[in-house]
């Protein structure tokens, strides 16, 4: 051949190159994720310009357009399988925010002074009013968890504790028996958190508002909490203490207690009712049939989270989501564009996990794809804070048969293994619990749960506050370990050849 020819055979292979599919040259090995390209996502996810990625807000929409682009650009496809909804699944949510509450007491006509700090209220409707004479229910619900008093229009006061009784039955959560005691028709149900729980923080989270499922959205007229001594005051009034109302409580004879004082509640509440949404991505794998793998993370925060006056007014998430999402977007690059797998892979951001895994609830409810075809779910959250090289742990461990594979990937790729479980302390404020307690395997693996001492400096500081923003000095190289952690933990749950689940119930 001579070198004109050469020269020119060269140049065909280049620009054959150059408009052929990625898919074509899918057997190259990707090279490894790098902390830039994780950077490069967060940059965009946790700016001003996306003001905290607020369910519902402009944020949402800038938010859900740069995650379903970016990946369609990767050669994703829509996974919502809804032709007449890609890519975005709507989750009717409801939010509310109080505006201003009155609350005033008297026994026999005569006014029972009460902190005016200590009681934080929220209204189901736009204006709420509740008086009469307040019944302490204790814990609620019977052992059978079942509401034993009758609460019909009656002000209640419960205690938010969640004890294991005698012979270890555990009660429903003090959310589900605020519920049990709404549906049973409780016109107002005030409760009175654990004893050194931070009411600063609890009070300030009623004030910023709730949001909850359209399908969840159960309570009484009037909710919200009282602080340990403003119950004390109520309950002497029936010559109780709370120590004495605790121990009542806890005994299986305990019978309800109505409290002579006269409560008048009154609220005034923004109420809003809208859909947020799910952004759900498909990498089709070649063997339609053979089950899925799914990777989530949430894409929400708190979005402009503080008053016109103050000087940072935007909760931008750089870490807490942010990083997750990087993770989630670098990652789906490297699968679409390496070889083939042969399960179905789903990548979804979810929404309101903030709010109570609220998205990832909605999902385990109407699946775009059978539960049971999921057969593993990889949850990816708060990745920006171990450095590189930092040991893998999982939030999980030891709950679904997987830990020996995530270890084995982990080492293999020169990693560190944390074995312990103290990071199933975690287990239920992750999106992952609302799959897990449909049946699907979940697990969160990475490096910031591996030093607990490096994440309660995160949790104590700027978590869930304006300063938790990308700067030159957030860690990037856990995240990087994290995000090639995650690439290789797909593919292996994808191959059939590799990863063959238990039968249910071995």
């Amino acid at each position: 051949m001579t070198q004109n020819l050469r020269r020119r055979a060269l140049t065909a292979l280049a620009l054959a190159a150059s408009i052929l599919p990625a898919s074509a040259f899918a057997q190259a090995k990707p090279a490894p994720i790098s902390e830039s390209e994780v950077r490069a996502h967060i940059a965009v996810l946790a700016s001003d310009e996306f003001e905290g990625r607020g369910p519902g807000s402009a944020g949402e929409t800038k938010t859900l357009d740069y995650l379903a682009k970016t990946w369609a650009s990767y050669g994703l496809v829509s996974g919502t399988n809804d032709a007449a909804r890609p890519w975005f699944q709507p989750v009717p949510l409801v939010e509310r925010k109080p505006y201003a509450q009155a609350v005033s007491a008297s026994v026999r006509g005569k006014v029972l002074k009460l902190a005016e700090d200590g009681v934080a209220l929220s209204g189901r409707n736009p204006t709420d009013r509740v008086t009469g004479e307040p019944l302490f229910v204790g814990f609620g619900v019977n052992l059978q968890g079942e509401v034993y008093a009758d609460v019909k229009g009656r002000i209640v006061l419960m205690l938010a504790d969640e004890p294991v009784i005698e012979g270890g039955v555990k009660l429903p959560t003090a959310r589900e028996r605020q519920k049990l005691l709404a549906g049973a028709g409780a016109a107002a149900v005030l409760v009175v958190p654990p004893p050194g729980a931070p009411w600063g923080g609890m009070r300030s989270q009623i004030a910023t508002g709730s949001m909850r499922l359209a399908s969840d959205d159960i309570g009484a007229p009037i909710g919200g909490l009282v602080r340990g001594d403003v119950a004390d005051t109520l309950l002497r009034t029936a010559r109780l203490s709370m120590l004495d109302a605790q121990l009542r409580a806890a005994n299986l004879d305990f019978a309800p207690v109505t409290l002579p004082v006269t409560l008048d509640l009154a609220t005034s509440t923004s109420v809003r009712a809208f859909d947020s949404h799910n952004v759900i991505g498909k990498i089709p794998g070649s063997k339609p049939g053979s089950g899925a793998v799914l990777l989530l993370g949430h894409w929400d925060h708190f979005g402009i989270c503080r008053s016109e006056e103050a000087e940072d007014r935007i909760c931008n998430g750089a870490v807490d989501n942010a990083s997750g999402m990087a993770v989630l977007l670098t990652v789906a690059e490297r699968l679409a564009r390496g070889a083939p797998m042969e399960r179905d892979v789903y990548v979804m951001g979810t929404t309101a996990e903030e709010r109570g895994l609220l998205g990832a609830y909605y999902f385990a409810d109407h699946p775009v794809v059978p539960l049971k075809d999921i057969l593993v779910a990889l949850n990816v959250d708060t990745v920006a804070i171990a450095p590189a090289g930092a040991p893998v742990a999982l939030v999980g461990r030891g709950e679904n048969g997987l830990d020996e594979i995530v270890d084995r990937i982990a080492t293999d790729l020169g990693r560190k293994v944390d074995a312990d479980k103290e990071a199933n302390a975690f287990i239920r404020r992750q999106d992952g619990w609302a799959l897990g307690a449909k049946g699907v395997k979940s697990i969160m693996a990475g490096g910031s749960f591996s030093d607990m001492a490096m994440l309660q400096a995160f949790l104590t500081t700027v978590y869930h506050q304006p300063d938790d923003e990308l700067t030159d000095a957030t860690p990037l190289g856990g995240a990087a370990d994290d995000a090639n952690l995650h690439v290789e933990l797909t593919r292996h749950f994808a191959d059939s050849a590799k990863y063959t689940p238990a039968p249910t119930g071995d």
